[in-house]
């Protein structure tokens, strides 16, 4: 088990950038797959990066992928997620977690670990 503690969100105009970052807490967490899921208003938590132990393979939904990197820091026990591009459409409560193993994608039940979360809102 893993603490973890997001930070990065804010208020950003569409086609602009934002870097969240996830700072975890205890000794499993460079043993840890790591995972970006996010949730807006009235929809269901969607899992949009992971990452495995060392970096080596990543995942993104289709709906991310080419404008967002998921990275970690295991010296820094933090994983990041660079956001490009941004659209209306991915304005969404940002949740980190921590998991034994990786997936390409996965369910929240595929994870231990989470975050209270980071907004993100992008405007028109």
């Amino acid at each position: 088990q893993v603490q973890l503690v997001e930070s990065g969100g804010g208020l950003v105009q569409t086609g602009g950038s934002l870097r969240l970052s996830c700072v975890g807490s205890g000794r499993t967490f460079s043993r840890s797959a790591m995972a970006w899921f996010r949730q807006a208003p009235g929809k269901e938590r969607e899992c949009v990066a992971t990452v495995t132990v060392t970096g080596a393979i990543t995942y993104y939904a289709d709906s991310v992928k080419g404008r967002f990197t998921i990275s970690r820091d295991n010296a820094k026990n933090t994983v990041y997620l660079q956001m490009n591009s941004l659209k209306p459409e991915d304005t969404a409560v940002y949740y980190c977690a921590a998991g034994a193993r990786w997936y390409a994608g996965g369910s929240e039940a595929d994870f231990d670990s989470w975050g209270q979360g980071t907004q993100v809102t992008v405007s028109s």
